[in-house]
């Protein structure tokens, strides 16, 4: 890690004047009952909507961590910490302290102390309440997303402005420094080195150009990254030194604790999650299902426990699900599918066909639905899954109609998996491995599992290939799941 000691007078300075009037001091904070019962209300949802709770033993691990981030916050017995079963790397807080962190998060870190950087900064956030005054500024709150103009429709209304209140949500530069601040003030409470802060930051920063590498490869996730919401800036990395710097403790004067946070993930899993399916690109793959399909260029897919979300250009969403037949079959599940997408609003089928689309049996739905910002149209496929059960795709574009030949390549580009192409959808893990004398990274990185692997142990480690390993330190790999 880096000093930056011209910039620990500011640092020392803004640690006196935390953001817009925020009081430095932490004092106890008290969640108001009606705050937590607004928490307590979005979190099934959220997690019903971005992968749900990952239940296994690095769930206690962040929940041990965070409850003593939130003693050091004056928040102790107040928080829910919750690891979300979600491969992208983020964290985010809900009023009512309730705290998220992903596991593709987790996986990217170096240490405990930088995964209590995390929950340090989000807990920074609640203490100072900025979700509830960035929600008071939202855009989406004036607007009202688009669900304003197709009111009547609840598939609509959750399709237009999915997750708009949070996941949209760009908090401030003052905000992110503030919380940086209480964020590595809670580290120092709790015992854990606070320029792991600054670490932290870096490895986000790492995953940027992770990312990149990828090309666009990955780029479709079920939250929007981490900088997304909490923007990254070089300086913002140079400022926690120097915040770190402030406090007068020398880097590793409190521990990381980094072996104790490499045994606790190793087996943790990697990338999506086989139940959920595989999102690689534009291209969604389940190998229990055994059915895939590929969006034309432009689209994003996003995973989660219920559907699949779309994302389109020029403002397409749509959603990509299944359940069971109802009496009838295909035609009264494409019936009432298209009951349930138009709920109130006047609605005209334009077109119905039934047809096989790669060997599969379905049904095409067109529909316009008059709304108040003209007419919207809602293309609709079913298609039969057999033993009873059905997948479908509602997709919904902008009033004008330039989008309607990429979204019928998405509709046709349903398929079923053959046997041999299920069988090679397999899970990842994290795999801590000790570095042998004869290991370097080179050797290390041909055993990763990915289409990338020197960036992806270059994000993993802050290690690229070309630098000298040490004998007997711990590195983490990504590797097939040799039990699956």
């Amino acid at each position: 890690m880096t000093s930056h000691r011209s910039l620990a007078l500011a640092a020392l300075l803004g640690l006196l004047l935390v953001g817009c009037g925020e009081a430095a001091t932490d004092q106890p904070v008290r969640i108001t009952e009606d705050e937590r019962a607004y928490g307590a209300e979005q979190h099934v949802a959220l997690l019903a909507e971005f992968g749900g709770a990952y239940q296994a033993e690095e769930a206690r691990y962040v929940a041990t961590i965070g409850e003593r981030m939130a003693s050091a916050a004056g928040l102790e017995g107040q928080c829910s910490f919750t690891l979300v079963n979600s491969d992208v790397v983020n964290a985010f807080a809900v009023p009512g302290c309730f705290i998220y962190v992903t596991r593709g998060l987790v996986a990217i870190v170096g240490s405990e102390a930088e995964l209590a950087s995390v929950l340090g900064h989000e807990l920074g956030h609640i203490a100072a309440r900025h979700a509830q005054r960035q929600e008071r500024r939202s855009l989406w709150r004036r607007l009202g997303v688009i669900a304003v103009g197709l009111s009547g429709s609840e598939r609509l209304t959750r399709l237009a402005g999915r997750a708009a209140q949070f996941f949209t949500l760009r908090y401030s530069r003052g905000q992110e420094y503030a919380a940086d601040d209480h964020g590595i003030r809670y580290l120092q409470h709790a015992g854990y080195d606070v320029h792991a802060a600054a670490a932290m930051l870096a490895a986000l920063g790492r995953q940027e150009r992770y990312m990149s590498a990828r090309a666009g490869r990955d780029s479709a996730r079920g939250i929007p990254e981490w900088a997304l919401s909490h923007p990254l800036t070089q300086h913002r990395i140079d400022r926690a030194g120097a915040t770190a710097d402030a406090t007068g403790l020398a880097d590793d004067a409190l521990p990381e604790n980094t072996d104790a946070y490499l045994s606790e993930i190793d087996g943790l899993l990697y990338g999506d999650d086989p139940e959920q399916g595989f999102v690689t690109g534009r291209r969604f793959a389940h190998p229990v299902m055994r059915v895939t399909f590929e969006a034309p260029p432009g689209f994003t897919l996003t995973n989660s426990p219920q559907t699949i979300r779309l994302q389109g250009p020029g403002g397409i969403v749509g959603e990509f699900g299944g359940g069971a037949l109802p009496p009838g079959g295909l035609d009264r599940y494409a019936e009432l599918l298209a009951q349930q997408t138009a709920g109130d609003v006047p609605a005209e089928v334009a077109a119905a066909e039934r047809t096989a689309v790669n060997g599969t049996q379905a049904v095409l739905l067109q529909m316009r639905l008059a709304v108040r910002q003209g007419t919207v149209p809602v293309a609709i496929a079913v298609y039969d899954g057999g033993d009873g059960q059905a997948y479908h795709m509602v997709v919904i574009s902008p009033p004008a109609d330039a989008n309607a030949a990429p979204v019928l390549a998405l509709i046709r580009s349903f398929r079923r998996l053959s046997a041999a192409e299920a069988a090679q959808l397999r899970p990842r893990i994290v795999r801590v491995v000790q570095v042998g004398p004869a290991d370097t990274a080179s050797t290390l990185i041909s055993r990763m599992a990915d289409s990338t692997p020197a960036a992806l142990f270059e994000l993993l480690n802050g290690k690229s290939a070309g630098q000298p390993l040490r004998p007997g330190e711990r590195v983490k790999l990504v590797t097939y799941d040799e039990e699956s």
